[in-house]
């Protein structure tokens, strides 16, 4: 079932957070130093950014959440809040938290940036029949060999 679109101006890191505290009422503004996200990165940035660490494309991701290609560029974009649903989806796809993924915490550092042509072939060849993917191991180890990297 499709997730539905939320469309509201984002909200910002000095938005105002307003609680209940005994007979007052106390008044405390988000700075960026209390939250761990980048300086300037909103949550659509983010989304944009942990995705292309993973080596996704948005038509991957729009395929794993049952939305359009246009609707997750719409998310990254920050044309479209996101809403709760989506929230635990998407930190089950690309393996954060929700505090990671709003910037609350921050996403552990990446390790060397894998090339996403070589995540998608992977991920291609993990779909070939096991058969298929002997035939291809026994070609790029020969060929790893010849060229002194194996």
């Amino acid at each position: 079932m499709p997730l539905p679109a939320i469309r509201e101006r984002p909200l910002t890191l000095a938005s105002t957070i307003t609680t209940q505290e005994g007979r007052g009422v106390a008044r405390t503004q988000r700075s960026a130093a209390r939250t761990a996200a980048s300086a300037g990165e909103t949550v659509g940035q983010r989304l944009a950014r942990l995705r292309r660490e993973r080596g996704l494309t948005q038509a991957e991701l729009a395929g794993r959440l049952g939305i359009a290609q246009p609707i997750v560029s719409d998310y990254e974009r920050g044309e479209l809040r996101l809403h709760g649903q989506l929230i635990v989806r998407l930190t089950e796809i690309l393996g954060v938290s929700a505090d990671e993924l709003l910037g609350l915490t921050p996403t552990p550092a990446a390790g060397p940036q894998v090339q996403r042509r070589l995540v998608r072939r992977l991920r291609a060849i993990d779909r070939l029949p096991r058969r298929d993917q002997q035939a291809l191991f026994r070609t790029i180890d020969a060929f790893l060999k010849s060229a002194g990297g194996g």
